[in-house]
């Protein structure tokens, strides 16, 4: 499987619609270079350090204006597409939110980040309270998480048991967190013996300086692929038979001893 990932600012205004053109000519360029899927950053469509009164304006329903024009993208371009977006949950209530469709429009994945972020989150979004749940696009089997989520080695792991080959993250991260993607990304893909992708974003917003470092970590712990600081999209193969060497060369999984871990989901 060929995925591409756009690193980018996006519009220094949040704007919506200009959100989507770019993803839309994103969607396009990636899928003339062969590309399965497109993976954006986090709350791509509005922006991240927006602030609540922003974010009210922009949040959406999972079936909204915003999510109808992606679905549309994705058929036109015949490339399946995940985003970050904020979503108005029925109760009011806005999720940290990112959705995958497949190359025909059709959802197949929505999920709310369920590990906020400080004070930048918590003061913004409701956290979700969902993992595990998986689809499966161009051959792989794929989870979702959101940017610090993937920090936690236990979000990573449901995932895999799930039965995941490939974890996508987007993702805002800012100055000066290297070792997320230095250390963090290729560590869950090795002990989990998957692909995890971590698609960042670029420039300022605010106070932050994200870092870009957009990267994917294979199960062997190396990188196939490691962004520098610039906009654009960065393309990565997903190689199923690599995936199954791995898995036969280590035993993560097999050998894992649950009876002993109890106290890691005590309260």
């Amino acid at each position: 499987m060929r995925l591409a990932m756009l690193q980018t600012a996006g519009d220094r205004h949040g704007n919506p619609a200009a959100n989507l053109d770019r993803l839309g000519a994103a969607a396009s360029q990636a899928a003339a270079s062969g590309a399965d899927l497109l993976l954006a950053p986090e709350m791509f469509l509005s922006g991240y350090n927006i602030g609540r009164a922003a974010l009210q304006a922009r949040a959406e329903a999972p079936d909204g204006p915003a999510a109808r024009h992606a679905a549309i993208l994705a058929r036109r371009h015949g490339i399946a597409l995940c985003y970050g977006y904020p979503e108005r949950g029925p109760d009011g209530e806005i999720y940290n939110a990112a959705r995958l469709v497949d190359r025909t429009g059709a959802v197949r994945l929505t999920y709310r980040k369920t590990h906020l972020y400080g004070s930048l989150d918590r003061d913004m979004f409701a956290a979700g309270d969902g993992l595990g749940a998986i689809a499966e696009i161009a051959g792989l089997k794929m989870g979702l998480l959101i940017c610090y989520d993937i920090e936690f080695p236990e979000a990573a792991r449901a995932l895999a048991l799930a039965g995941a080959d490939l974890i996508l993250v987007p993702t805002a991260n800012m100055k000066p967190f290297v070792g997320v993607s230095n250390v963090v990304v290729p560590a869950r893909a090795f002990e989990n013996l998957l692909y995890v992708a971590y698609a960042n974003r670029v420039g300022r917003e605010g106070e932050l300086d994200y870092l870009g470092m957009s990267c994917v970590g294979e199960p062997t712990g190396r990188h196939l692929v490691l962004a520098g600081e610039e906009d654009g999209l960065i393309f990565a193969d997903l190689d199923p038979a690599a995936l199954a060497a791995a898995r036969t060369a280590n035993g993560h999984l097999a050998d894992r001893r649950p009876e002993l871990y109890g106290p890691l989901v005590a309260d």
